[in-house]
């Protein structure tokens, strides 16, 4: 599996996306050829620049003044009449859903009523469309983002003068781990903000993975704090055990009825929970109690906290930064005479059926799970 890992340390936007990503392999020549294809009327040019020492490639677009915003729909059709491959333009509409879903909720207006003003410009549009090209000439399968540095200050829009990070941004980015570092200034856009939100499966430390590449794509200032760019790296992921930063969350719980423990169980994992344990213990005076151990992602600790508080009662946390070690893990599916049943597996040749799988074809068939399971493992087995 081919993965590519955003480095937003001083920011994302759309043409530094582009940038990186053709200083990191993507073709030139065939990326311009499809931006041309779209018939906007622009030119496209690709300086070799440097941002505080560091080279990077810099992607401007050039094109003749618009009259008009454009919709949604004015956008889904140029993505329809180009000849652009569809792995490219299925990632290109979903970008610019979730920028109308953000501008829709901002303005209280319509998905189909939204303006895209300076989203909806040409240069926005080549952004987006070129890095979700050149994402698949580099046949990238997987997208990985760090943190996001997002900047600070304010900046002059159409609608005046915003904070940073603009409206649209912050609503793009509210699942996403953010920071502010750096100088004054919009370090993440919203077409960055965008691309991220829509394409990336996880955010984090780098992932486990062998490093065939990397590229520098260049912001257009360059500031005496920070190396204005951002870095792509490109590789393929390893079967080693994957380490990723995580947070325990711990509570020592004895005056709870077993039936609320089980629903705030239900809940944590609703709301994201890596994994929710519970283990026997005594308290002070030999008093039998529960201590809640639950495994969140950094970014939905304080969520997660405030469900264990709402569903518990316990008074105080533990909060404790931990690391996770996961080997890496693929999906596939075999075919039974229960149905086809998905099968987790790892490349050392551990494997294990989909429970769910499993428990829903086992009540259909009135056959035990253990059956099922039996199954969907000889299945596998016959299959490699």
């Amino acid at each position: 599996m081919k993965i590519c890992y955003f480095d937003a340390f001083s920011g994302i936007s759309g043409d530094m996306s582009v940038g990186a990503l053709v200083d990191a392999g993507a073709d030139w020549n065939t990326l311009e050829s499809a931006l041309k294809s779209l018939g906007l009327e622009a030119s496209f040019r690709l300086d070799r620049v440097k941002r505080r020492g560091i080279a990077a490639s810099k992607f401007t677009v050039e094109y003749p003044p618009q009259k008009a915003h454009r919709h949604l729909s004015h956008i889904q059709e140029v993505l329809d009449r180009a000849p652009i491959p569809e792995t490219a333009r299925q990632r290109a509409l979903a970008v610019f859903g979730k920028l109308g879903e953000a501008e829709a909720k901002i303005h209280d207006v319509p998905l189909e009523k939204v303006h895209f003003h300076e989203v909806g410009a040409v240069d926005s549009i080549c952004d987006i469309v070129g890095a979700c090209v050149a994402l698949d000439l580099l046949g990238i399968d997987e997208i990985r983002a760090s943190r996001i540095n997002v900047g600070s200050g304010a900046i002059a829009a159409e609608h005046g003068t915003l904070p940073v990070p603009a409206p649209a941004t912050a609503e793009l980015l509210k699942q996403c781990p953010i920071y502010s570092a750096g100088p004054e200034a919009e370090l993440t856009t919203p077409t960055g903000a965008a691309l991220l939100a829509a394409l990336a499966s996880g955010f984090g430390p780098l992932p486990a993975m062998q490093i065939r590449n990397q590229g520098f794509g260049a912001g257009d200032r360059d500031f005496p704090e920070q190396a204005n760019v951002l870095r792509v790296l490109i590789g393929e992921r390893n079967h080693t055990r994957e380490s990723t930063q995580v947070t325990l969350l711990q509570a020592n719980i004895d005056d709870s009825t077993p039936e609320m423990l089980g629903y705030a169980m239900e809940r944590l994992f609703e709301a994201g929970a890596l994994d929710v344990t519970f283990t026997p213990i005594f308290m002070k005076k030999n008093r039998p109690a529960t201590m809640l151990s639950v495994l969140a992602p950094p970014e939905l600790s304080e969520s997660l906290a405030q469900v264990i508080f709402a569903e518990t009662t316990t008074l105080g946390l533990r909060v404790l930064p931990a690391e996770r070690r996961v080997l890496a893990r693929e999906f596939t599916q075999v075919e039974t005479s229960f149905g086809k049943i998905g099968i987790k597996y790892t490349q050392d040749g551990s494997f294990t059926p989909e429970y769910e799988d499993c428990r829903k074809a086992a009540r259909q068939h009135g056959r035990p799970l253990r059956e099922v399971m039996q199954a969907a493992a000889s299945a596998f087995r016959h299959s490699r």
